[in-house]
């Protein structure tokens, strides 16, 4: 009840004509004067895609904004007051330091560049502050092990962005294969995804691998945090092929060549004998992805595509032959969800989930454990492809 009464709240206060109810009129559209206060760490694209988010989600505050960039800040600063009004002001802090040490603020959200992540949250641990630390946790095995090791001692909440979990394809297929087991026991795991290269970034960080992790640690933790979720059980092998064919092949930024992968196939092996493959081009003119799940009474198939032809459609299909219903439909949240909420809807529960684990909820949010693991994944697959072998996971934590 309390779910549905929240939703209805985000749905009717965002119609402009409800405005004309001050709070203290206000019992089933409550607007909720104490919220939690968050500063931004990085105010990118995705910086600002976390302030459209809160403003959509409404249960914290988006308080202040922190970026080296004086570009950033100023676009940030135009984004934050179309969504919380121009009479809003953001604080603009000058320092890092000054952001986490801000008494008016609950928890911060780092989405600066990856390979900056590990020194910045170093950084902010004396103030212990809640935090959400944005996909990649870090660029390398060595650096994830590190802030798993951190998160071990530290006091407050620290959340990996792992948001692709709830997509509602994703969201719903863990409902069905893991707690309903519509298609009995997992045996193998298939995602695909083609889409468009890499957006710009600045200083083009993302087509560097020192700097992003590589292709299949930025972009495939992701997938990874997917295999290791449907998997239920820790990575043994990986083996991976991959190459740089169609994208920034003549691309170098500051005299320095490009080195990011642009295609690739993984395939991983699980102690309990799952194995999961990716099948993943980044050069195709729109953005689709398929995970087929086979189980021992069944198979799962849900896709998600975006085009310049067709709007997007979600699809979810369960296949259990004779001996049970099967399943056709379109996953989806309401559309003011997968329109603003960020990866269609994901950053929300992302979002929802951080506050709720702050409150002192159980979530299934990203830990930072499995954070760690999705990077581990990525990396092995990496190493693979630049070794041209199989990559025992153990021997990559030595």
């Amino acid at each position: 009840m309390r779910e549905k009464r929240e939703l209805s709240n985000r749905l009717l206060n965002q119609q402009p004509v409800m405005n004309y109810l001050n709070d203290e009129e206000c019992y089933y559209m409550d607007r909720k004067k104490d919220k939690l206060n968050i500063a931004i760490i990085g105010c990118g694209m995705i910086g600002m895609e976390h302030i459209q988010v809160a403003a959509l989600e409404s249960s914290a505050n988006v308080y202040g904004l922190y970026d080296i960039d004086g570009r950033s800040l100023t676009v940030a600063t135009h984004v934050y007051k179309e969504v919380f009004g121009a009479e809003r002001e953001p604080v603009i802090y000058q320092s890092l330091e000054e952001a986490a040490s801000d008494s008016n603020i609950g928890a911060l959200i780092i989405c600066t560049p990856n390979y900056t992540h590990l020194e910045i949250l170093k950084s902010v641990l004396p103030y212990k502050k809640h935090i959400l630390l944005e996909k990649p946790m870090a660029t390398t095995v060595a650096d994830a092990r590190e802030i798993l090791e951190i998160s071990k001692e530290y006091e407050a909440v620290i959340q990996i962005g792992l948001q692709y979990r709830y997509k509602s394809i994703y969201s719903l297929s863990r409902k069905e294969a893991l707690e309903y087991k519509s298609i009995g026991e997992i045996k193998n795991i298939s995602i695909m995804e083609h889409r468009i290269p890499f957006l710009d970034k600045k200083k083009q960080w993302n087509k560097f691998s020192e700097y992003s992790g590589g292709t299949l640690v930025e972009k495939c933790c992701h997938y990874f945090d997917l295999f290791n979720l449907f998997a239920r059980s820790r990575p043994l092998k990986v083996f991976a092929k991959g190459s740089l064919e169609v994208n920034y092949n003549a691309f170098s930024y500051e005299k320095k060549k490009a080195d990011i992968i642009d295609n690739a196939f993984v395939i991983v092996e699980y102690e309990n004998g799952i194995r999961a493959s990716l099948n993943l081009c980044m050069f195709a003119p729109l953005f689709y992805e398929e995970m087929v799940l086979c189980g021992d009474k069944g198979r799962l198939k849900v896709t998600e595509k975006q085009d310049s032809i067709n709007e997007l459609a979600n699809t979810i299909e369960i296949h259990r032959g004779e001996d049970a219903p099967s399943l056709f439909g379109e996953p989806r949240y309401p559309d003011h969800i997968e329109e603003k909420g960020g990866h269609h809807g994901s950053k929300f529960f992302e979002h929802r989930n951080f506050i709720r684990k702050i409150m002192g909820e159980k979530t299934d949010a990203a830990t930072v454990e499995e954070g760690y693991w999705s990077i581990v994944v990525g990396a092995a697959a990496r190493q693979s492809i630049i070794e041209n072998r199989e990559i025992v996971i153990d021997d990559l934590l030595i």
